[in-house]
């Protein structure tokens, strides 16, 4: 079998794999089925991958990747950090039904499988999106839009869970899946906070 053919088996593989992650998750899914689903037998899935463990993390892997550069392209195409911050609302609110999102399912249902899968040094959902949202805040001080003394990397933590929150919990005062609304509550109530000079409390004096 040539190399190009051995690498379309691994793209095989870790397609079904993240088929059957959609459908059954980490603990119901099963290399016999994963072999089944791409067409493949059992020893040739074992060519490729030595175990379970190894197939799924590869499979995650790929689903992260396509995430956070899915995401990415698309806050990329906007100007101000109040559309981008209002965008990331309505892909947070995605997450649950956006197939390439299903690495954030996985980790919120099976999390012990999870960092098994991918590492005993997984990161939670918040560092994530902070380290994420961390270029953005970068690039919003550059522009004005938050004040230069700020510590950067608590306002995208900030950031990170107050998306969350707005994402997740409902409440009575703003529709979440009205992007005009919510792009006028982040104007409003938000980025004053992060223009505003820290003042003497951020300094620690």
């Amino acid at each position: 079998m040539t190399e190009s053919e051995t690498v379309t088996v691994g793209d095989r593989l870790i397609d079904a794999a993240q088929k059957l992650l959609a459908r059954k998750g980490i603990r119901a899914t099963t290399m016999i089925e994963i072999a089944e689903e791409a067409g493949v037998s059992r020893a040739w899935l074992y060519r490729h991958f030595p175990d379970k463990t190894a197939l799924l993390g590869a499979a995650i892997v790929r689903l992260n990747d396509a995430l956070w550069s899915g995401s990415r392209a698309e806050l990329d195409s906007l100007y101000t950090f109040a559309e981008q911050l209002a965008a990331g609302v309505r892909l947070g609110r995605g997450a649950y039904d956006d197939p390439g999102a299903l690495v954030m399912r996985l980790r919120n249902d099976e999390p012990e499988e999870f960092a098994l899968c991918t590492g005993a040094g997984v990161s939670g959902l918040v560092p994530d999106l902070a380290a994420f949202w961390l270029p953005y805040v970068e690039a919003a001080v550059d522009r004005g839009e938050i004040h230069p003394r700020h510590d950067l990397a608590e306002v995208a933590e900030w950031v990170a869970r107050v998306l969350i929150s707005l994402g997740t919990v409902p409440g009575e005062t703003i529709d979440i899946d009205d992007n005009a609304a919510v792009l006028r509550y982040m104007r409003r109530y938000l980025l004053p906070g992060l223009v505003a000079d820290p003042g003497p409390a951020h300094l620690g004096t």
